[in-house]
């Protein structure tokens, strides 16, 4: 698609791309938000130093990582220990608020306007801050599910109840054994519904989600579409980087947009409908607002 793939970088004054960014969401007639990792970094979700040692210290001198993500990780020798690490990961980073109201303000951005989120978070954060339901798709997952470790089906359970009771009786890093959560219909061991393979369960709800993601797009067609890339890197471009900048390449009245404190850029094929903002997305929705 792209000759080689040759990249912009971010260019240009910062002031002017911030008012070339907010004429152009105010002329949108559409707007996807594709949504990483970055953006929940930024609004305080952050998996090391302080937040990391408030809530996992004993782990982190027991095993040694220093880190939320290497933790999700570690072989653990039982799962009682497993679930005693996982349950305060998920407690966390799901079923409490992000400090900064970043969320809140992206959704004040485009809450009159036709909208549609993509995003790889599996945090939540979206429909805790009022994003319609209808207009979200999370394709990771959501750290608010159990699945069949198998899986023996393509069904889904909600687990905040299970997650709070494991936090509560949780003792010595390990959870009760009675607490050990399992499939209904065939007794394994249930994991999070979380993409790390080809066991990750697409469920009805997913598969909902993902059609109407898919009848947005084509609806509008050549609409002045803005693309709103936020916080997101290159471990999986595939789902929003790439087709962002290939569905603006193939119409002249897209505008692609990028705001990430680690890189913005951007295709030299479509620079000129591009605005790359190289810092952090807080800030910067701050200013819009």
């Amino acid at each position: 698609m792209f000759s080689r793939m040759s990249i912009t970088k971010f260019t240009g004054n910062y002031s002017d791309n911030i008012q070339r960014l907010r004429e152009t969401l105010e002329k949108a007639d559409a707007v996807v938000i594709g949504a990483g990792a970055g953006l929940s970094t930024a609004a305080g979700f952050t998996y090391t130093g302080e937040r990391f040692q408030r809530y996992f210290s004993d782990f982190a001198d027991k095993y040694g990582f220093r880190d939320m993500y290497s933790g999700g990780f570690y072989p653990y020798p039982l799962p009682e220990e497993f679930w005693a690490y996982w349950s305060r990961y998920i407690f966390i980073n799901r079923y409490t608020d992000v400090p900064k109201p970043v969320y809140d303000d992206l959704l004040l951005l485009v809450c009159d306007k036709d909208y549609f989120v993509i995003t790889t978070n599996v945090d939540h954060c979206f429909q805790k801050a009022g994003f319609d339901k209808k207009r979200l798709f999370y394709t990771q997952g959501d750290y608010g599910l159990f699945q069949c470790s198998e899986p023996c089906c393509q069904e889904t359970f909600d687990n905040e109840d299970t997650i709070r009771q494991m936090i509560e009786r949780q003792t010595d890093m390990r959870i009760p054994s009675e607490l050990l959560p399992v499939c209904p219909h065939c007794g394994r061991p249930m994991t999070m519904n979380l993409r790390a393979d080809d066991k990750f369960v697409e469920d009805e709800g997913w598969h909902r989600a993902a059609e109407r993601y898919e009848n947005f797009l084509r609806m509008r067609g050549n609409s002045r579409i803005l693309f709103l890339e936020l916080g997101v890197g290159y471990n999986t471009p595939v789902i929003i980087k790439y087709p962002f900048w290939r569905m603006t390449a193939q119409s002249k009245a897209a505008t692609y947009a990028c705001i990430n404190s680690g890189e913005a850029v951007c295709p030299t094929e479509i620079s000129e409908q591009s605005i790359c903002i190289y810092s952090d997305i807080g800030e910067v929705l701050e200013v819009l607002k």
